[in-house]
């Protein structure tokens, strides 16, 4: 008993030293990152949200069949890399580790990411499962660790943590699948928990760190058109969270709705939806990065609207299309009263919308 209890220390100790060192690398990774970022965010637009390049590269190199849309307010969102930090343990805790882990998340090599994946597979406690989490979640923002734990069986392993009650389990959880479904490999396995992670979103206290990991996730995932279908049931779930989430939330589930919207098969389903509150969010008070991205999914719906079919269709009086196209006198105020919003972006994807 004595032995095995020292080695859980040690394992534990490991684990927590492991992660104070990615939580220095994620430091050093942002301030570097930032730079990058903001020199190509002005050329980007919605796309300076991407991070690392090269994911978006893969992800936009696949086949988009109908819905590849050349424009930049329909290009498609994808998601930051998430990093988690953890906090700092004396240094007589990590004297005790006894684990040659490197501090480094992008340093770790498969046998280090094999053991992590191991532990987390047959550990119970709680402070491993979730240190365990952190670290992977953090080496799964670098490409090359993304493949790594594919091949090593990591996807499955990661993903039976959505089954643990504890809700920082599943966030962490959640924050490592996010990384990971930056892949297109991966995201043919990560499809399986799309179901899951939208009940999982759907019943999270509303604006919760554990509600907004999983819609990171569904961001990630409706990057392709492959896998709109799976989340087209849960389109009342993001509009609710549209109408009483906070400005993150908001944010967020727009990030999916504006992917989802990018696809003209999804149109219907997207126009039929209940939003009677949708025409408030076209207002100049509106949190312009809301505001923005509401403009572009209005956008993306009108342009692969069938107009003429859409007006004989059976619509209810509170629909997306009852709100923009039904109350067409109201929409045209709104939009002309945006005309003189201070920002440029603002005015440029209303005149888009106007001409439509």
């Amino acid at each position: 008993m004595d032995l095995r209890n020292s080695r859980g220390s040690l394992i534990r100790g490991g684990l927590l030293g492991l992660a104070v060192g990615a939580g220095v690398c994620y430091c050093v990774y942002r301030a570097t990152s930032r730079k990058k970022r903001n020199e190509g965010a002005e050329e980007a637009g919605l796309k300076g949200e991407i991070i690392q390049k090269e994911h978006e590269d893969r992800l936009c190199s696949t086949s988009w069949g109908e819905a590849q849309i050349a424009t930049p307010e329909q290009a498609p969102i994808l998601d930051d890399n998430i990093f988690s930090s953890t906090r700092q343990k004396d240094s007589s805790c990590l004297q005790q580790a006894g684990m040659n882990f490197p501090a480094s998340p992008d340093g770790l090599e498969a046998n280090h990411i094999q053991s992590l994946i191991y532990l987390l597979e047959s550990m119970e406690d709680p402070l491993i499962q979730e240190q365990a989490l952190i670290t992977l979640g953090n080496s799964a923002a670098f490409s090359i660790n993304q493949d790594i734990i594919r091949n090593l069986g990591g996807l499955s392993v990661i993903g039976s943590m959505l089954s643990v009650p504890a809700d920082n389990i599943k966030e962490k959880a959640l924050n490592a699948l996010n990384n990971l479904s930056m892949n297109i490999k991966n995201q043919e396995e990560l499809k399986r928990y799309i179901t899951k992670i939208c009940e999982e979103t759907s019943s999270s206290p509303l604006n919760s760190e554990l509600q907004l990991a999983g819609l990171r996730f569904l961001t990630n995932m409706s990057v392709t058109n492959d896998y709109h279908y799976m989340m087209s049931s849960s389109i009342p779930c993001f509009l609710y969270l549209l109408l009483d989430g906070d400005e993150r939330t908001q944010t967020q589930v727009l990030k999916v709705l504006v992917n989802l919207s990018a696809n003209p098969a999804m149109t219907d389903h997207l126009l039929s939806a209940r939003a009677p509150f949708l025409l408030s969010l076209f207002d100049g008070c509106t949190n312009k990065e809301v505001l923005l991205r509401v403009l572009v999914f209005a956008t993306n719906l009108a342009q692969h609207m069938n107009k003429e079919s859409a007006i004989a269709s059976q619509h209810s009086e509170d629909s997306i299309f009852a709100m923009i196209w039904g109350n067409s006198t109201q929409c045209t105020q709104k939009l002309a009263s945006l005309l003189h919003h201070q920002d440029a972006e603002v005015k440029n994807q209303v005149a888009k919308l106007i001409m439509l």
